[in-house]
């Protein structure tokens, strides 16, 4: 599990036990600890915005929905993994490359941990699962 999957996993978890802090800040706590305070690794839009997208649609268990994500792209990103993991569930043993490679159907672009975050979340029984796609 990389540094980023390992942070989502983490503030997912701290959102859980403690409902006062936001996934926002949850993500902000951990990944400061982890990546080290205002460091370009604790900044990374892509795989918090993944993260945050997942929060805002209400599929991260015990997070209520809420306005928190800033980035529509990464968020669909994340979502349509999801959907893809619903429906095909052994796609989390692969690389998170594959995945990624579904979910863009053949556009050449590079994922930046989105899809780290998603199997990282997905493996812990985090996630819950787009059900009718």
């Amino acid at each position: 599990m990389n540094k980023y999957a390992q942070s989502a996993v983490e503030a997912a978890m701290l959102c859980s036990r403690d409902n006062k802090i936001s996934p926002r800040m949850a993500w902000d706590q951990v990944s400061s600890r982890i990546f080290g305070k205002g460091t370009s690794s604790q900044k990374k839009g892509c795989p918090r915005d993944a993260f945050l997208g997942f929060c805002e649609e209400g599929h991260v268990k015990d997070i209520p929905t809420g306005n928190y994500c800033n980035s529509s792209k990464n968020k669909s990103y994340a979502l349509s993994a999801l959907a893809l993991l619903t429906r095909e569930p052994n796609l989390a043993n692969q690389p998170p490359k594959r995945l990624w490679e579904r979910i863009m159907m053949g556009e050449q672009k590079v994922h930046n941990s989105q899809m780290d975050v998603v199997v990282a979340m997905w493996k812990a029984g985090l996630l819950i699962p787009i059900n009718g796609d």
